[in-house]
């Protein structure tokens, strides 16, 4: 059973006078213990990413810079064939991005998260996820790489020995390869079968998959999203229902304390 646990949402997904998701950045910042900042490609602005760093820094909550394609139109869902060496010069401005207004309130870059299709594309490609560790160990290689257990993401920062933290995914169904099933509309969850479903993992290790089985988890954050209709209530579950069952939440940083 975990004793332990970082949760994570990917926060300050608009742009200009365009908000995505019903839920408030602000109540959501009191739920969680790390943030992954939209850095303006698939969502985001200067403004924007101001107001949440500023706002995860007055919350005590870690600080991560959420890359994803330039596809704003598409909110990064869509996959985009570019090669890999200019997939990470994006990244890399990107997090650069984060980082600064990161300094400016005194919150350092804590993680790394790639958002959406890029995230899922780096997962399944040697190429991609290689390059994106080997720039993270010159450029911030104190940060953690957020990504899943089962990635070619994974791997390859184990390889390197970078730190990094494997993501289970609350609001999303998972089949029996391991990998997310992709809904390009996701309804309106229950919250109290979320909450429920952290909880299992936590304590057993185990989700049920789309296709009934049991399957083998492993992880040290729990993700889920603030463009998922009822973030808010979510969210709120899914703390509560770890706080009851006796998990502390925690920044990614002190989660990762405990695996060394």
């Amino acid at each position: 059973m975990k004793q332990v646990v970082d949760l994570n949402c990917d926060m300050g997904e608009g742009f200009g006078q365009w908000v995505l998701g019903d839920a408030p950045d602000d109540q959501i910042m009191k739920i969680i213990s790390s943030a992954n900042i939209a850095a303006g490609f698939h969502a985001g602005d200067a403004n924007s990413m101001n107001r949440v760093v500023k706002l995860a820094q007055a919350h005590g909550v870690g600080v991560g810079a959420h890359p994803g394609y330039a596809d704003l139109q598409g909110f990064g869902r869509r996959y985009i064939n570019t090669d890999s060496a200019e997939l990470i010069n994006d990244i890399l401005y990107q997090i650069g991005a984060i980082r600064e207004f990161g300094r400016r309130y005194g919150a350092p870059l804590q993680h790394v998260k790639l958002h959406g299709a890029l995230y899922m594309e780096a997962a399944t490609n040697d190429d991609l996820s290689e390059m994106l560790v080997d720039t993270l160990q010159v450029t911030s290689p104190d940060a953690l790489l957020f990504c899943m257990g089962i990635s070619k993401t994974y791997a390859a920062a184990k390889r390197a020995g970078h730190p990094v933290i494997r993501e289970f995914y609350a609001d999303r169904d998972y089949d029996n390869s391991g990998s997310i099933v992709f809904t390009r509309q996701v309804g309106r969850p229950d919250p109290a079968k979320i909450a429920e479903k952290c909880v299992k993992a936590c304590q057993t290790g185990k989700v049920t998959t789309v296709e009934g089985d049991e399957m083998d988890i492993e992880f040290e954050s729990i993700c889920f999203h603030s463009d998922t209709p009822g973030a808010l209530s979510m969210g709120q579950a899914i703390r509560s229902g770890l706080s009851d069952a006796g998990i502390r939440i925690a920044t990614a940083a002190e989660v990762a304390k405990t695996l060394s």
